[in-house]
């Protein structure tokens, strides 16, 4: 081979070696950069669903938001792990409806340091209703003797679509405070999304305002604010606890109830065992539809595009079942 033809070879070797190590030191920084960029979102740690996606829709990929409790277990059951915990106490914040949901939190809150992470109850600020351990009474007179030992504060507010915009406001005023170099960014998405949530609000209203008579019977006390924003009357079989099982007294005073007032749908949650409600439904040759609580949503569901709202309006046409049809 000729001596100019070697050199040749040489010089596109080196020109390769070259470029190779610019293209593999450009990657390196660029990966770099991007374990950065995330290293520099701030991490939110949502305790169940509906704090989930207010926040999301809030940060959107501007933090890094995650889940504690599983879709398929009731928040009011649920119990930390060790792996929860150090969750928790890695994150810059910890998003939770109201320690009367999670009831767990409070002893976390005080066994870490003060300020790390930073603790935001969406519900602040909100006037709690009380709701009744034994479900309630049906009369009113009856109502107004209730026994105080069973009361207690309801702490459902998501299930109403004006105090979950008062929930997401919350949220967000704790977020821009964390974040402010981002204030602009979560402020816009911010009023995006409590947009949506007001046109919620008006379809629950155009829709409920045709009904004549609004008595709903629900497994557990869990629409009292959602009742109370429609002018809407919540008859729980149960208390605010979805666990509490009524007794035969109780199911033949709804059952009394439900002919007095010709209720024709029974209302149960789709994370909760519907046999009561089926039961209840039977003797009165009534249906059975599902109203969802929305403390919990599968990721299968989530892919599918259900979300707070879709879910919402899901919850509203099985309402009408009972009150624009009947």
């Amino acid at each position: 081979m000729k001596l100019y033809k070697v050199k040749a070879i040489l010089v596109a070797l080196a020109c390769f070696t070259v470029m190779v190590g610019c293209s593999s030191d450009e990657e390196e920084v660029n990966n770099q950069e991007e374990k950065e960029s995330a290293n520099e979102k701030i991490h939110i740690v949502t305790t169940f669903y509906p704090m989930y996606e207010f926040t999301k829709n809030i940060t959107k990929d501007k933090a890094q938001v995650d889940l504690l409790i599983p879709s398929n277990i009731e928040p009011h059951d649920w119990q930390p792990t060790p792996k929860d915990m150090a969750a928790i106490q890695k994150a810059d914040l910890v998003v939770y409806n109201s320690l009367l949901m999670e009831t767990w939190l409070s002893s976390i809150q005080e066994s870490l340091d003060k300020g790390q992470p930073l603790f935001i109850e969406a519900s602040k600020g909100i006037s709690l209703m009380e709701g009744s351990e034994e479900g309630a009474d049906h009369d009113d007179e009856e109502s107004d003797h209730h026994d105080e030992e069973h009361e207690q504060l309801d702490p459902h507010v998501w299930l109403s679509p004006v105090l979950a915009q008062k929930e997401v406001q919350t949220i967000t005023d704790a977020i821009v405070k964390q974040d402010p170099e981002n204030k602009d960014y979560y402020e816009s998405n911010s009023q995006d999304y409590i947009e949506q949530l007001k046109e919620l609000d008006e379809l629950y209203r155009t829709t409920l305002d045709k009904a004549s008579n609004k008595e709903m019977i629900t497994q557990h006390a869990a629409f009292g604010y959602l009742a109370k924003e429609y002018g809407l009357k919540q008859v729980p079989i149960a208390g605010l606890s979805p666990s509490e099982e009524p007794s035969p007294a109780k199911l033949a005073e709804l059952k009394k109830y439900a002919k007095e007032h010709q209720i024709n749908v029974v209302y149960f949650e789709e994370t909760t065992s519907p046999k009561v409600a089926q039961t209840l439904a039977g003797e009165l040759g009534a249906e059975t539809e599902v109203l969802n609580t929305l403390e919990g949503l599968s990721k299968e569901d989530q892919e599918k595009g259900l979300s707070y709202i879709e879910v919402m309006k899901k919850n509203l046409k099985s309402l009408e079942k009972s009150f624009v049809n009947k």
